[in-house]
């Protein structure tokens, strides 16, 4: 905290001018986000100090980057999740998934990993992790009850895999085959366990709210190139959501394959201890009760925010946003997030007679009211990504991201995909030590210089290395999913790190082919837009 602004003085003081000041709050800044010497949060509010005490911009046009746009569209969508998590929403969601994937160890690990994803496209994948997790721990626990209340056979023979086109048989004693048992166990506690991690760290990709990095592309876009470029929720649904379900499917496939073992893709019978594991399921719906009104209320907001979001600006159809009584560009995605929230604290949460009155009683409380959003709304990573926009409009105003930008030229010698893989890998890495929102701050404005540099699409660039920032799979402290599937599972780090070494290779993999394919095509990715070329201008 104290050596960060020390060690870099020589820079403002060498290069006296915008540029060199800009430099010197950015490498702070930098410092401060990788060692959280002080909360991220507050780390963001610097640039409303240092960058008007540095003469690099006046207060007026760095405290407007704070509430933007994007950062509003990020509000909407936060107040919604608040009220799916306020009525067990999400939790009902997912034990009804569970309920229908069955009870073998591989389609629970599906369950719990379709419906992390799912959740995660809409609240944040902390929450999401957060319920997940002590479901999958309420299973096992169940799972582990019912194995030790069976006498063992102590001559029980069992298939352990297929090797080399034969059946290897192993015969146990009985002290031999329970540590077996408990071997296996304890795999399949952290498979079901790293399962929910993961899956949230790649489903919250698919959608432009699931994740901060997302939406920090959505707002250094429109800060560097202006609402033309096109990056709106549909447009980015139609390209990461297919890239999401290819990236889980893969996933859900290794870690079957690490945790369970190579026989469980060839085992069909029912495990004896499924109709347990399924009652527990069952009994938490049972718990549940039935759908309550403010559930379904909740639920039909949330289905008419989706589909207004998927349908505004598809852009390879018209959109009910082309309408001709609305402004073209006035009608956001954060215009219709902002209109579901002010509803949900207007309309009841218990079923109405008339006009929410009972006679002389009271009015039906809100589905949602202002105590319940400032207790559980996340501000800091709002005004994580206002900090985020107020450095890049720094960076790109005092010149520095053009000259970074050219002085990383040299690498546009590369051919397209390879650096596209390169920049991918990096940024996966480093995300892996830092949050993905800092590091998709700082990376993002100086890849779309070095983009519209080469005269490669700036969409090009920044899509896959904002996705790679969601995929740090193998450290504890590379997100809040990893984070607390450590805290509650039997896990060591190198559990994760070998887990996730592959994951991340496999799903930059997956990205490269997104975005080479339906991702080239959807994007006109071979053609440099007009809306950069400005930009181009500028530099020469």
């Amino acid at each position: 905290m104290i050596l960060a602004p020390i060690v870099f003085l020589p820079l403002p003081l060498m290069y006296n001018s915008e540029v060199g000041r800009c430099a010197y709050v950015v490498l702070i800044m930098a410092v401060y986000w990788v060692a959280e010497v002080i909360p991220l949060a507050a780390t963001a509010l610097l640039p409303i100090a240092l960058l008007p005490l540095l003469g690099i911009r006046a207060s007026k046009d760095v405290c407007v980057n704070y509430l933007k746009d994007t950062n509003m569209l990020f509000v909407g969508g936060l107040i919604v999740a608040v009220a799916v998590e306020r009525w067990n929403l999400h939790k009902r969601i997912a034990l009804r998934v569970l309920v229908l994937v069955g009870s073998t160890p591989r389609w629970l690990m599906f369950g719990f990993m379709a419906s992390t994803a799912f959740l995660s496209m809409w609240i944040s994948n902390t929450a999401t992790t957060a319920m997940m997790v002590p479901i999958a721990h309420a299973v096992l626990g169940e799972l582990k009850a019912q194995r030790k209340s069976k006498p063992v056979d102590s001559h029980r023979i069992r298939e352990s895999y297929i090797q080399c086109w034969y059946i290897h048989i192993i015969i146990y004693s009985e002290e031999e085959y329970q540590t077996e048992l408990d071997r296996e166990f304890t795999n399949m506690e952290k498979g079901l366990t790293l399962c929910v991690a993961y899956a949230a760290n790649i489903g919250g990709s698919a959608t432009l709210t699931g994740t901060g990095p997302n939406l920090v592309l959505k707002g250094q876009i429109d800060i560097l190139y202006g609402a033309s470029a096109g990056i709106n929720f549909s447009s980015w649904f139609v390209v990461a959501f297919p890239n999401m379900l290819i990236s889980l499917a893969l996933a859900w496939f290794w870690l079957q394959f690490l945790f369970l073992g190579p026989s469980c893709f060839f085992k069909r019978s029912k495990p004896k201890d499924a109709d347990s594991t399924n009652d527990v399921i069952r009994s938490e719906i049972k718990k549940m009760g039935p759908m309550s009104f403010a559930e379904k209320a909740v639920l039909a907001h949330f289905v008419i925010l989706a589909v207004l979001w998927l349908t505004g600006e598809p852009e390879f159809v018209p959109g009910w946003a082309d309408l001709p009584f609305l402004k073209k560009g006035y009608v956001t995605d954060a215009s219709v997030a902002i209109c579901v929230s002010i509803s949900l604290f207007m309309f009841p949460s218990q079923r109405p007679t008339f006009l929410c009155y009972t006679g002389l009683s009271k009015p039906r409380p809100a589905l949602l009211d202002w105590q319940t959003v400032q207790e559980r709304m996340s501000w800091s990573v709002v005004i994580l990504l206002g900090g985020g926009f107020a450095l890049a409009d720094a960076c790109k105003a005092s010149g520095l991201s053009q000259i970074i930008g050219e002085a990383l030229r040299s690498l546009t010698s590369l051919p397209v995909w390879l650096l596209v893989f390169l920049l991918c890998l990096i940024t996966a890495g480093i995300t892996e030590i830092t949050s993905n929102v800092a590091t998709a701050t700082i990376f993002l404005p100086i890849i779309a210089e070095l983009a519209v540099g080469a005269g490669i699409h700036p969409l090009y660039l920044m899509i896959p290395v904002t996705i790679s920032a969601s995929f740090a799979f193998m450290l504890p402290v590379a997100t809040p999913p990893n984070a607390i599937v450590f805290a509650f599972g039997n896990m060591r780090i190198v559990d994760m790190a070998k887990a996730g070494i592959v994951m991340n290779i496999v799903c930059i993999a997956v990205l490269q082919i997104a975005i080479n394919s339906w991702g080239y095509a959807f994007y006109d990715l071979g053609t440099f837009p007009d809306w950069a070329r400005p930009n181009v201008t500028a530099s020469v």
